[in-house]
């Protein structure tokens, strides 16, 4: 039966339990004070006149670049200042990422729900420290794992008594430097009776194929992004620039947020088809 994933507060807003198409989107790093604060009031501005359920997102640091020199963001401390203005200033929930044990209680001080990589979600006590700040968890699926694993995941953060889970899908490598994205995936992790984000531009993602960076195939985004809502997401993650030429990380699987509204109206769309169309099946049954 096609039943709606439980609620999971983040903010203000909510994701899962029928409740509209939600927004997870910012930069990928964040780059500097001034860029991080103007991208996070457009994108707030612009979801609060559309009436969509948003988070800003952003990460002090990208501990897992392809090469030693990328440019991986200002650190924790300068880092969470700057999301703790947004916060405090805008308005929005913020989300970010963590590598270690160690920033746990820290990001928590700040941030309105954790993020776990993907290439960590199977770090058992990275993910008991997060679940047991008693925020809202947003684990991504390992590139390496299949979609009906992730329900072990789902037990490691349960024992610490959250209920708080988001599960996001953001691709499986296929041979060399290459990721695909298995629709039937977000099914699979949605009968987990959590709801599920699709990464839209982490799934166009070339890892390492940029010569020390990973490349990317940004045209790609607005394609998956209609299948996963088609598919019946309850949430979008999208990396989001001014000019995703010039971003200092994954400048190639980011998508402009020019580009995000007539996106967003498409999208809106085919998930209330996509809605409409679970409960005729469930009412049929």
């Amino acid at each position: 039966m096609n039943r709606e994933p439980r609620a999971v507060r983040i903010g203000r807003m909510t994701i899962g339990a029928g409740n509209p198409l939600a927004l997870i989107a910012g930069p990928c790093v964040i780059e500097n004070r001034d860029r991080c604060l103007r991208l996070a009031r457009r994108l707030t501005a612009w979801t609060r006149h559309a009436g969509i359920p948003f988070v800003f997102k952003a990460s002090y640091d990208k501990a897992n670049r392809t090469g030693f020199a990328s440019f991986r963001g200002p650190g924790i401390d300068a880092g969470l200042a700057i999301l703790n203005e947004i916060k405090q200033r805008i308005g929005c929930a913020v989300l970010t990422d963590v590598h270690d044990i160690s920033q746990i209680d820290q990001v928590a001080g700040v941030a309105d729900a954790i993020q776990i990589p993907a290439f960590l979600c199977r770090q058992t006590d990275l993910v008991i420290a997060a679940a047991r700040t008693g925020l809202p968890v947003n684990i991504k699926k390992g590139q390496f794992m299949a979609p009906e694993d992730m329900r072990h995941v789902i037990a490691k953060i349960e024992s610490a008594g959250n209920h708080n889970v988001l599960l996001t899908e953001r691709g499986s490598c296929f041979g060399y430097h290459n990721l695909v994205v298995d629709m039937r995936g977000l099914k699979t992790m949605r009968e987990t009776g959590y709801p599920v984000v699709f990464d839209a531009t982490h799934s166009v993602q070339r890892p390492a194929a940029g010569h020390g960076c990973s490349a990317g195939d940004a045209g790609y985004i607005p394609t998956l992004a209609r299948a996963a809502a088609g598919a019946g997401c309850d949430a979008m993650f999208m990396e989001v620039a001014f000019d995703p030429r010039k971003a200092l990380c994954d400048s190639a699987n980011s998508i402009a947020i020019r580009r995000m509204a007539p996106l967003w109206r498409q999208l809106t769309a085919i998930d209330g088809i996509a809605r409409h169309g679970a409960a005729g099946q469930e009412n049929d049954a």
